[in-house]
């Protein structure tokens, strides 16, 4: 076998590689030899078939298989022997296309080849995190937000109209060709209006009555309704407005507490200074992520793969298309050309996720199955009744795994890095965080 250079360009490399015909015969007779103990065939018995017998049944189909693994071969032993690292699928080409049995195979391979990482003193590193309490009128706030989503109804002043977002107490008997149906009617119904839980056009009307008004409410069932003698019926609903009420939030109390699940006030108090401060502490770790990365950008420079930079800037570009026209759901639009601000954008992270990699290889950071377990139960609660049949679909992707698995195995190398800078605390504002925050999403 022979391998011959024909580029070394930057990072572009080729290589001519040549599986002689008598290497290619001397695989196939040995895997000829390793069969041969468990083949049968009419005449002879169980592993004394000659040779040449099997050669002419076999002899094609292992020829191709045999012709695989010495170019697959050829290729290990290059990375092995060169210590490239190919920064995508090699391109490997059979280029003597006349091939017939007795020849030599000729195959032209090329890659580009991942660059050499500097290394990087992180001890240099100097990162600034921020530190957010939550303070008294924090939880007030949340408590305050909490108090708007429990809220009690009560009455309007005497003859008011009903606006959308009251709540009308109502009895009603609903009627098809001037028959009430069963499940049409009941009394005292506390319906609050906007809340679309009746038939679409049934609250819609009732916006504006007054409290002892009649009102007779037409309406047509949906075709797909699930009561199949009601399905795109028409119907009549005589309305009586017993009271209209308007929306207040919930005294903030023990009571309310308990609707929450906690013991009383001062618990949910508390629980909500916990929440709090884990998504304080969430987003000054964003920041301070932000700040490594910007760092390290600043620290390093080293020759990208044009490849990884294309390949990165085209989704780049992509993404942010579908964001700027969302209506377009599918993939079937012109293509999206990257501008030079998506290339520079996709050179930053490149660059920084070959460093982040490296640096992650040299402080053998894994991501744990633990880990990975437990990414893939939070992400399978976004599908309820389905958890099983997601987790079941991850784990027998290999791709899908390896998109979850590489935000994680970022994140311990950030951590990693902090941990061999210099960190110092700054305690902040909740607003001051919240500006911060803001200014990652605009850059």
């Amino acid at each position: 076998m022979q391998v011959t250079e024909t580029l070394n360009e930057g990072l572009k490399r080729g290589y001519s590689i040549t599986v002689s015909a008598a290497e290619l015969e001397a695989k196939v007779n040995e895997k000829l030899a390793e069969a041969q103990p468990e083949i049968e065939m009419k005449g002879f018995r169980k592993g004394k078939v000659p040779m040449p017998i099997l050669k002419k049944q076999f002899g094609q189909r292992l020829l191709g298989e045999s012709m695989q693994e010495a170019i697959d071969g050829a290729m290990n032993e290059h990375f092995e022997k060169s210590g490239d690292r190919p920064a995508l699928q090699p391109e490997a080409k059979m280029t003597n296309e006349d091939w017939k049995e007795g020849d030599d195979v000729q195959v032209d391979m090329s890659y580009e080849a991942l660059p050499e990482i500097p290394e990087v003193d992180l001890s240099g590193l100097k990162i600034e995190k921020m530190v957010v309490k939550a303070d008294d009128a924090s939880v007030d706030e949340a408590l305050a937000s909490l108090a708007e989503t429990a809220q009690d109804f009560k009455d309007r002043k005497k003859g008011s109209k009903a606006k959308d977002g009251d709540q009308v107490v109502i009895d009603f008997v609903g009627k098809v060709d001037g028959e009430a149906f069963e499940g049409g009617s009941a009394e005292d119904y506390p319906l609050a209006l906007g809340s679309n839980s009746f038939i679409p056009g049934f609250e819609d009307q009732l916006v504006g009555v007054k409290a002892g008004e009649e009102k007779a409410v037409e309406v047509k069932f949906p075709e797909e309704y699930g009561a199949e003698n009601l399905a795109g019926k028409d119907a009549v609903f005589d309305v009586t407005v017993k009271a209209v009420k308007e929306p207040v939030a919930a005294e903030i109390n023990d009571e309310m507490a308990q609707k929450f699940g906690a013991e009383d006030l001062d618990a949910l108090k508390g629980q909500l200074r916990e929440r709090l401060e884990s998504e304080y502490t969430g987003a000054a770790r964003a920041v301070m992520k932000r700040t490594v990365l910007d760092s390290l950008d600043d620290l390093v420079s080293f020759e990208l793969p044009p490849t990884l930079v294309d390949a990165e800037a085209k989704q780049i570009a992509h993404q942010l298309w579908h964001e700027e026209n969302p209506e377009v759901e599918g993939h079937d639009h012109p293509e999206v050309e990257p501008t030079e601000e998506h290339t520079k954008l996709a050179e930053r992270r490149v660059r920084l996720g070959l460093l982040l990699a490296e640096l992650g290889q040299k402080a053998e950071i894994e991501v744990t199955e633990a880990e990975m377990t437990q990414a893939i139960m939070n992400q399978a609660r976004q599908y309820p009744g389905q958890e099983r049949a997601f987790f079941d679909f991850v784990r027998q992707n290999a791709q899908m795994q390896q998109q979850m698995r590489a935000p994680i195995f970022e994140d311990k190398v950030i951590d990693h890095i902090a941990e061999g800078a210099q960190v110092t605390e700054k305690e902040v504002s909740k607003d001051e965080l919240q500006k911060a925050v803001e200014e990652l999403d605009e850059e």
